[in-house]
């Protein structure tokens, strides 16, 4: 796959770092998503990442049609307000933002008026479905994105319950041009067993390219400071290559 962002760590103990220094998924923009309420509450967490080895940090809040209907504009002032608390707190953190965006009638309004979307690097667009039911024109919708010159990323495909009974739809999905994206909580049992197990499939296989922390609040922060949980990292993320996104493919 491609570069590690930082070299091979021993993860087994207290000290141990995440695996990898770049995070290109978290909501840590304060008052805008489902995320941190406050600049108070941003700053926690991104010193919680910063002390976990993470050195760029890329905020995706959620932009959803009936729910977060963030724009550039929005998603930049709740930017430079963390990056200005962070210069404020002496935190030596590269932030930026982009946008973790629903497939939903609001995207493709958005898609269909070429309004310029937020990408997490170059041409890398973020994207979710929803955790309800299977997005029954999930291959029209990946067209056009791709048509668009956009490169998907699905987030957290290991989430989406409807797939737990058929994993070829990983392989289905990567068919359809997602780079795929695993939460490291995962892997951990945060979100079930049934996630757990279909998040080590996907790596197991090398359908990942990416992973990310996801991190919302607290609980999530300090699930990822667990030194059991750290532990799992190691034994299924150590020696793989993740977040190289210079040299991710564009369609």
């Amino acid at each position: 796959m491609f570069n590690l962002f930082k070299k091979k760590n021993s993860f087994s103990d207290a000290t141990s770092l995440l695996p990898v220094a770049t995070d290109i998924h978290s909501h840590i923009l304060p008052g805008i998503d489902d995320g941190a309420p406050n600049l108070e509450n941003s700053l926690h967490l991104i010193k919680g990442l910063h002390a976990l080895g993470i050195r760029k940090s890329i905020a995706t809040p959620h932009i959803i049609g009936d729910l977060y209907r963030n724009t550039p504009e929005t998603i930049n002032a709740a930017l430079d307000k963390v990056k200005q608390g962070c210069i404020d707190a002496g935190i030596d953190m590269d932030i930026s933002a982009a946008a973790e965006y629903m497939l939903d009638d609001h995207f493709m309004e958005l898609l269909q008026k070429q309004s310029p979307l937020l990408t997490i690097h170059k041409n890398i667009l973020l994207t979710e479905i929803t955790y309800t039911v299977e997005t029954a024109n999930l291959d029209e919708i990946a067209f056009n994105i791709i048509t668009q010159g956009y490169q998907p990323i699905l987030a957290h495909p290991e989430r989406y319950f409807f797939y737990h009974d058929d994993y070829d739809a990983y392989y289905r999905l990567r068919e359809l041009g997602f780079l795929l994206q695993v939460n490291l909580l995962s892997l951990t049992g945060y979100y079930g067993k049934g996630v757990a197990k279909a998040a080590k499939f996907i790596l197991k296989k090398e359908l990942a390219h990416l992973v990310g922390t996801d991190l919302h609040h607290g609980r999530h922060l300090a699930a990822l400071q667990d030194k059991g949980n750290r532990a799992i990292f190691d034994e299924y993320l150590d020696g793989k290559k993740f977040n190289d996104l210079d040299n991710l493919s564009i369609n």
